[in-house]
């Protein structure tokens, strides 16, 4: 006699249900990764924004776009970051980029939730900003950012 006559597809539905679940936590490892690399990103775009300021001339469009360049990131604008150039007495000491505001969005089944990153910051020592030594070319130029 078959003790297993009444449990035919019992294996069937149990990996259907195991393997939902085995497939969700793959998914949300992946999205792990994923938001990990993100705030990586962010915090390069907020340093490479810094060096170029750092060297390039006060107020130089080419900030924005050497931070965003390095940051590909889809919703990523130059309303996103934010140039700082820090001193007294007229002398700039400093520089800063911030890199704010940006939403991340979770790609895991039953979840659609959008969440705003922390915003991130990199300061640097100011170096010639844009004054370049004599005979020398400019430190900084929009074509070779």
């Amino acid at each position: 006699m078959r003790a297993t006559t009444g449990q035919r597809g019992v294996t069937t539905v149990e990996f259907a249900i195991l393997g939902l679940l085995l497939l969700v936590v793959v998914f949300a490892i992946i999205e792990f990764g994923r938001l990990i690399f993100t705030l990586n990103v962010l915090q390069e775009a907020a340093r490479r924004g810094a060096r170029v300021a750092a060297v390039c001339a006060v107020d130089s469009g080419g900030v924005t776009k050497a931070a965003l360049r390095i940051a590909r990131l889809p919703g990523l604008s130059s309303s996103n970051v934010d140039v700082q150039y820090i001193g007294e007495g007229g002398v700039i000491r400093f520089v800063r980029v911030n890199v704010s505001g940006y939403q991340f969005r979770i790609y895991l089944p039953l979840v659609d939730r959008e969440f705003e990153l922390p915003a991130f910051s990199s300061t640097l020592p100011a170096e010639s900003l844009g004054v370049p030594r004599l005979g020398e070319p400019p430190a900084c130029y929009e074509e070779g950012l």
